[in-house]
């Protein structure tokens, strides 16, 4: 017998899959806060690894737009991995080119409607957020 999470899960990647004309990495990944199902994923509809976000509010039935979290040009945006605690949404991943492999982190305090900069932790010094609207 499936869990209540598990269900969600599966509806709510059912639903993400058939809604996406582009081909996705095998990897999705899946957080789950309440009713709320953030997911996030790799893509390389544009020739250029990014990652892409969506988020669904009614347990999987239906999912807002699309967001690409990433949006760089320079690097390949991969790895890609997503946690939530309410509405708390942090998404994690690596940024490689030829010259730079590293960790980046991106997060929203308003269940995925809005998404700070894009934070490369291996940097060294202070690191601060601020909030940006979403790149659609």
């Amino acid at each position: 017998m499936h869990n209540r999470s598990s269900v969600l899960i599966a509806a709510g990647i059912h639903t993400l899959r058939q809604s996406l004309p582009e081909v996705i990495s095998n990897k999705v990944s899946v957080a789950i806060s309440d009713n709320n199902i953030y997911v996030a994923w790799g893509s390389n509809k544009t020739g250029n690894d990014e990652v892409m976000f969506r988020a669904s509010t009614d347990a999987g039935k239906s999912f807002g737009e699309k967001i690409n979290l990433s949006n760089t040009t320079n690097s390949e945006s991969q790895d890609v991995e997503i946690a939530a605690d309410g509405a708390k949404v942090v998404v994690t991943g690596w940024e490689r080119n030829q010259t730079s492999n590293q960790p980046v982190i991106i997060t929203s305090d308003d269940g995925g409607k809005t998404f700070g900069p894009l934070l490369k932790l291996a940097t060294n010094g202070t690191i601060s957020t601020g909030e940006v609207k979403p790149l659609i």
